[in-house]
């Protein structure tokens, strides 16, 4: 399950500054303090309380492990505002300008094709079978239900038959939908309102995420040879 944090509008000034909304995933996110709960638990009960080269395994162990947990698990991020998509990866954030992005594609799982061909998933917003089976079984029970109560709708104003207003269609299809699949519905909502914008074009950037890289690398290369000298 995805939840995106729309942010407050952007103010009347000459220059509104864009203002982001954010997705990320929830299981990710408890997953990951789960892991790091017990990886900084076993870490330090063996670097206090071991004995020889247990403490320096335990101390390398972690600085390897704590980098790529967070990595996985709480840096993926999805910002979206009216300029430009950015997707925050394990190990790269990568910015697009609606006007560079061809498309936003789901299947095993979630991606955004640019205008060069290159292809950025979205770690953020997993696809989720299970949820998409649960959506589809909620979307056969609801046309069940539609088409028993067909024959009687309501009697709304000037005699006409009203079975529900706006509001209602937009609950009962949000209802029919996976989580990550609105999100996506958001998304291509976006690009297609803002993909010609003046405001909307550019270049894509990519930077690698050396926060994480480096400290995994440093954890790797000292695990490495405390296991090569033991």
């Amino acid at each position: 399950m995805t939840t995106p944090d729309h942010q407050s509008p952007a103010s009347q000034s000459p220059v509104p500054t864009a203002k982001d909304r954010i997705y990320r995933s929830p299981m990710a996110l408890a997953g990951g303090v789960l892991l790091l709960l017990v990886v900084g638990w076993l870490g330090f009960d063996a670097l206090f309380q071991g004995h020889g080269r247990a403490p320096w395994l335990a101390l390398a162990g972690m600085i390897l492990i704590v980098p790529l947990v967070t990595a996985f698990t709480l840096r993926p991020a999805v910002f979206a505002n009216e300029d430009r998509l950015r997707i925050r990866n394990p190990f790269r954030v990568v910015g697009l300008p609606w006007g560079e992005i061809v498309s936003l594609r789901s299947g095993y799982s979630n991606e955004v094709v640019a205008k060069s061909g290159r292809k950025y998933q979205l770690w953020a917003v997993p696809v989720s079978l299970r949820a998409r089976k649960k959506a589809e079984a909620r979307k056969s029970r609801a046309a069940a239900d539609a088409a028993r109560g067909g024959a009687a709708p309501s009697r709304g104003l000037g005699g006409l038959g009203v079975f529900g207003g706006a509001g209602d269609s937009a609950a009962a299809d949000g209802a029919t939908r996976a989580d990550t699949d609105q999100v996506m519905d958001e998304l291509r909502e976006m690009l297609e309102l803002r993909g010609e914008a003046e405001s909307a074009q550019g270049e894509v950037t990519v930077r690698w995420a050396y926060e994480v890289i480096a400290p995994a690398a440093a954890g790797a290369v000292l695990l490495a040879i405390l296991l090569a000298t033991g």
